[in-house]
């Protein structure tokens, strides 16, 4: 699949392709990490990338799924996932280890999300820029003079790159809504209590 071919489709759309056999999801997740490979270098969206691990997981999961195939990052702070230490973007973390995954992980990986990595954000997410000491800035991708928001500003500008279609983010005063608005993207906080 050629990375002009993977940014112009949504999540929607190579969900469709995925279940419907017209793509593989290891196709599908191919073009995300040839995408974050060539993006992220001058973005700094994506703190952690696991290729093997998404690799395996296309290969494995249930093609009949709602977003069979669809590559997605998690914001570094907040949802636990079995494979990836969460470190919240401070050092002081750095070398904490994996725990289970939360609920959350466990429902977008029956769906059918393929996890390639994390998102970068401020340290605890206790900001409305994306610069952390530890992981360093985040740039918007139209332009790097400005910032990607926070505090899901690397969820928010490797969706407006074109690394994923769809990222997580996390909200209670602004953090999805002001990187989508830095970024030129919509940004849906859920009602509280509706997610576990």
């Amino acid at each position: 699949m050629k990375l002009s071919e993977y940014a112009a489709l949504d999540a929607v759309a190579l969900s469709e392709h995925v279940r419907s056999g017209d793509l593989s999801a290891i196709e599908v997740v191919e073009a995300a990490i040839e995408a974050i490979a060539k993006i992220n270098p001058v973005l700094n969206a994506v703190t952690l990338i696991d290729a093997e691990g998404a690799r395996s997981s296309a290969r494995s999961l249930d093609r009949h799924a709602h977003l069979a195939g669809v590559p997605f990052l998690i914001k570094d702070t907040g949802i636990h996932t079995a494979d990836w230490p969460t470190t919240h973007s401070s050092a002081y973390f750095r070398d904490a280890a994996p725990k289970p995954d939360s609920e959350i992980v466990r429902r977008w990986r029956t769906a059918g999300l393929v996890l390639l990595g994390k998102t970068n954000t401020p340290e605890y997410a206790n900001d409305f820029v994306t610069e952390p000491a530890f992981r360093g800035p985040t740039l918007n991708p139209w332009d790097l003079t400005i910032t990607a928001g926070g505090s899901s500003g690397g969820a928010a500008a490797a969706v407006a790159s074109g690394m994923v279609p769809v990222a997580h983010g996390s909200d209670i005063g602004g953090s999805i809504r002001v990187p989508a608005a830095c970024c030129g993207l919509f940004g849906l906080k859920p009602s509280r209590a509706l997610n576990p």
